[in-house]
């Protein structure tokens, strides 16, 4: 077979160490880089619809995870759901992202410093002051988008109707 399976390219080989990110977006580049980033506990269609919004800003969108220590210490006990490992190979199997990366630190202010992307990208329940990174990504010239979120999507409700479900229905597999 030829034509678009020949350009196939695996998710997990979109998952690169914070290092491999560095050296293949890193500037010089000919190209508008998009940098995202978040816990992505258990996709929805509010993280795609965010994502793909991200991705027309630029040319390629980097996402970057939370690891699963600091997920746990920014969101508590219980979380995350899935592993930083589970959550980089989703989001790398979404068309609109071109590289996913796994950070340690509670921000990923480090890596946004080191890779100075064109478009540094949040949802709009943050401002603009509040966004690690956002300062180094202005002062080198980039910008900062912020994105409308869909209302009443969110992990953290996802997580409270499936406990929620799964308390009402105990011992079934549903």
């Amino acid at each position: 077979m030829t034509g678009d399976s020949d350009r196939y390219e695996n998710s997990s080989s979109r998952v690169l160490s914070n290092e491999e990110l560095i050296g293949r977006y890193g500037r010089p580049r000919g190209y508008r880089l998009v940098f995202s980033n978040g816990v992505f506990d258990l996709l929805h269609s509010g993280h795609v619809t965010s994502l793909e919004a991200a991705r027309g800003c630029g040319d390629r969108l980097v996402v970057a995870v939370n690891s699963d220590q600091s997920t746990n210490r920014l969101k508590g006990p219980g979380r995350p759901v899935q592993t930083a490992e589970d959550r980089a190979r989703i989001l790398a199997a979404l068309r609109c992202v071109d590289a996913v990366t796994i950070f340690e630190d509670d921000t990923p202010a480090a890596l946004i410093e080191r890779l100075l992307p064109d478009v540094l990208v949040k949802g709009a329940d943050y401002r603009i002051e509040e966004i690690a990174g956002a300062r180094a990504v202005l002062e080198a010239g980039g910008e900062v988008r912020l994105i409308d979120l869909e209302q009443g999507r969110s992990t953290s409700d996802l997580i409270g109707r499936v406990r929620g479900a799964a308390l009402r229905e105990p011992g079934t597999n549903e």
